[in-house]
């Protein structure tokens, strides 16, 4: 069994400022066996931490389709943003990829009565630590993927340091990042997580506004 956190920002994404290094600091201190990077529509950041050897990392990507946010897991090739959820999909499965619905029940977003069509998602992210309100997207998630027959996951969308693995998901499968997936896909996970804490949301504001006075830029040490 493996406790993952599917839904990882680093500093590529340009609302993010987690360096890769503090992804496996804080990854390994929260301990979690793997992560996936979903940077906003880049590789950039997944591609600088699946070399290293401390860590699981699944490359990934978060991707804007014009109609709600797809996450793209194990993917090496980018896939274009603002195309529609049906074109997003098979994208990403042409590509090798599974494609999850991220947050498809939060305000912003999410995908909305359009999830509830067989559009062909391999996953449903039924906990997103910084969904809001966390509790009715949560449960509006899971009635989605039971009355899809779609495997659920969980995942942070940590996009500071401190925010690493508050939701994970627990996958029934070895290290090898394929059988991951192929476990992911047959429904092999447990998801797990709760919501932020204000005290942190809070501190998640703080740091973007510090990042922006500062002009933290989105280029990563």
């Amino acid at each position: 069994m493996l406790k993952i956190d599917l839904h990882v920002h680093t500093c590529y994404s340009a609302d993010a400022a987690t360096t890769p290094k503090e992804v496996v600091a804080y990854s390994k201190k929260r301990g979690l066996d793997g992560i996936a990077i979903t940077d906003h529509d880049t590789l950039r950041g997944a591609l600088r931490l699946t070399n290293q050897e401390e860590l699981i990392v699944i490359s990934g990507i978060e991707i804007t389709t014009l109609d709600g946010h797809v996450l793209a897991l194990n993917v090496c090739e980018e896939v274009p943003p603002k195309m529609t959820l049906s074109e997003t999909i098979g994208w990403v499965q042409r590509l090798g990829g599974i494609a999850i619905a991220a947050h498809p029940k939060t305000i912003y977003g999410g995908i909305g009565q359009q999830i509830i069509s067989p559009l062909g998602f391999d996953a449903i992210e039924v906990i997103n630590s910084s969904a809001f309100p966390f509790f009715f997207s949560t449960y509006q998630s899971r009635k989605v993927a039971v009355g899809l027959g779609l495997p659920q996951i969980a995942g942070s969308d940590a996009h500071f340091p401190f925010e690493i693995g508050l939701a994970y998901t627990i996958v029934d499968a070895d290290s090898e990042v394929d059988e991951i997936v192929h476990a992911i896909k047959r429904g092999a996970t447990i998801p797990c997580g709760k919501p932020m804490p204000w005290k942190l949301r809070l501190e998640r504001e703080c740091s973007k506004l510090k990042r922006n006075i500062n002009r933290y830029s989105a280029e990563c040490p």
